[in-house]
């Protein structure tokens, strides 16, 4: 069963730019890790430095085991980024449409 992990990230002033290119290269690594099934990025309409960052998985601990797998300093470059810490959690699809 799919779970979702989906992060709430707000750029510093004048980061939105750079931290969205940060971003498409995490997605780009997350696909290719071992139990990924995808990653979705939205941004606010009127609050273009605000993201939402979902990575879809077959399992919680698929998510868990592949943080180490990612580029070495990827994950700190997108936290200079950020106004702040992600809020994230992990969540079940009921259904999609």
């Amino acid at each position: 069963m799919t779970v979702a992990r989906h992060y709430i990230m707000h750029a510093k002033a004048g980061e939105a730019a750079a931290l969205q290119t940060a971003l498409e290269n995490l997605a780009v690594a997350v696909r290719a890790l071992t139990g990924s099934e995808g990653v979705e990025m939205l941004r606010y309409i009127g609050n273009e430095e605000r993201f939402v960052f979902i990575e879809k998985w077959d399992s919680v601990d698929s998510h868990k085991a592949a943080g180490g797998a990612l580029p070495k300093g990827m994950i700190e470059k997108i936290g200079a980024l950020l106004d702040g810490p992600p809020d994230g959690s992990y969540l079940d699809y009921i259904k999609s449409w």
